[in-house]
């Protein structure tokens, strides 16, 4: 197994889509070093754009997160989230009326914008569904687990709605050896519960990498100009490797050195080039 030098790997492109949570952070704050590599990218004039499948808090907010740990070069448009995909499909879907949702108050911000009325499921009247629109999976916190999963359930057993799953990772690491429960578990298994099709965002989907190719801003830009890093086979390379762009497989985050080889020939998503990590020497 080939380490590349992330920074000789970076001079090959003009854009740079990373990974969060497992690439530039991790449940210790900022990966150490990786304010350098955003030194580089500022010194090299290089656009660079954040992809993450956390709908838990505004864009601005996740913006806001990188510049309390140093990093004043993020703002808003450099944030890609699960959660703005999310609201561009409820704009087109539903028009007015109020959608129920499990996460935090900072994840109803996906559907206010749009002028709907954002339902908290704790807050929901099970016994009347009046102009109940749709549902959406937000974020992992914010609800009961017991209490809310189950009257989750009795609403799509009552009420034929779309539901929109904001979120789709499975798990999210919170130490080196551990791991816990994401929105996409969760809604995986109240989708077989109640046996219908939700419709998901965020990596490996390609609706997250045509939405991110098309705020691009520098011209002319194709996708062999464009470089996905990221830590996860299974979401971030599989799904650069879909859209067609080279990919990096990062050993900070959920891929370790000693499983990389192992993983990757037994899922058979092949990266373009392995790092230790996202950091520029």
């Amino acid at each position: 197994m080939k380490i590349h030098d992330f920074k000789t790997v970076l001079e090959n492109y003009k854009v740079v889509f990373f990974d969060a949570y497992g690439v530039l952070k991790n449940y210790n704050g900022l990966i150490p070093g990786v304010e350098k590599t955003f030194e580089y990218l500022k010194e090299t004039n290089k656009e660079f754009y954040i992809l993450t499948n956390d709908a838990s808090r505004k864009p601005q907010q996740l913006a806001d997160s990188y510049h309390h740990l140093g990093i004043e070069d993020i703002v808003i448009s450099n944030i890609i989230s699960s959660g703005m995909l999310a609201m561009d499909y409820l704009k087109q879907k539903v028009k007015k009326g109020k959608v129920v949702f499990l996460g935090t108050e900072d994840s109803a911000y996906y559907i206010e914008t749009l002028g709907l009325e954002a339902v908290p499921i704790s807050e929901l009247d099970i016994d009347n569904l009046t102009d109940i629109q749709a549902l959406a999976f937000l974020d992992d916190e914010g609800f009961d687990w017991k209490t809310d999963l189950n009257k989750t359930i009795n609403l799509l057993r009552r009420k034929n709605i779309p539901v929109i799953v904001a979120n789709t990772d499975a798990t999210y690491p919170v130490s080196k050896k551990e791991i816990a429960i994401a929105m996409g578990g969760i809604s995986d298994m109240i989708e077989s519960i109640v046996g219908k099709q939700f419709v998901g965002f965020g990596k490996p989907d390609s609706q997250m990498f045509i939405f991110a190719y098309e705020h691009i801003k520098s011209a002319g830009i194709e996708k062999k100009d464009i470089l996905m890093v990221g830590d996860t086979l299974h979401t971030d390379i599989l799904g650069g490797n879909k859209f067609g762009l080279d990919t990096v497989l990062v050993l900070s985050g959920n891929t370790q050195a000693e499983d990389a080889e192992v993983k990757i020939q037994s899922s058979g998503i092949i990266p373009t080039y392995i790092c230790e990590a996202a950091i520029v020497e």
